[in-house]
């Protein structure tokens, strides 16, 4: 496992300002991004925040179905590679070695773009964690908690000075074999993420 440094809760951009600013990015720079940005983005996403376990983003029943994997291009002080994200340890857990970033954007029914992000963050749900309380209505409260879990990278990138987008259009499952998902795991949404390019 490779712990994460711990995530800032204070910062020098407010809420509003990054609301404000907020836009999707798709051209990114060569620059990299540092293993203190990936764990901020990804605390932002899904980090505990109480003893009890809550998280950053609202989950019904506080279920918390999301997982979380990240796809590393260049990001310094992390090999190229497929890590996953634990919550409760805010560390990573390798998967996979080597950049993965052109597989996913040929899953995501070639979107080239997306292999210029240095990295790439993955939503997941094991849906049977809400299904079993909520039935086939939790289902959608998975949708609504990805909502609220994306729009936190989104507000925390900002905050870095970073950009992200959204992807939504892809082949599920030749995703979930690039990111090494469970066969219970489904994949959601995913956000590219670094510095904006600026000529």
């Amino acid at each position: 496992m490779i712990p994460l440094p711990q995530p800032r809760t204070d910062g020098p951009v407010s809420v509003e300002r990054a609301l404000k600013q907020r836009r999707s990015v798709r051209d990114f720079s060569a620059a990299a991004l540092s293993l203190d940005e990936i764990g901020q983005l990804l605390w932002s996403a899904q980090g505990v925040t109480h003893p009890e376990g809550l998280r950053t983003a609202p989950s019904a029943g506080a279920l918390y179905p999301l997982e979380l994997t990240v796809v590393v291009g260049n990001v310094t002080g992390l090999s190229a590679g497929v890590y996953r994200y634990d919550p409760a340890g805010h560390v990573l857990t390798p998967l996979a070695a080597g950049d993965r970033r052109a597989d996913l954007a040929r899953a995501a029914f070639g979107q080239s773009w997306m292999q210029k992000a240095p990295a790439l963050i993955a939503f997941g749900a094991v849906e049977a964690r809400i299904t079993r309380k909520y039935g086939q209505r939790g289902n959608l409260y998975v949708h609504i908690e990805v909502g609220h879990a994306a729009q936190n990278v989104f507000l925390q990138a900002e905050a870095l000075g970073l950009g992200a987008a959204v992807v939504g259009a892809f082949d599920d499952a030749a995703v979930a074999a690039v990111l090494q998902m469970p066969k219970e795991e489904k994949p959601l949404y995913l956000m590219p993420v670094g510095k904006p390019y600026s000529p």
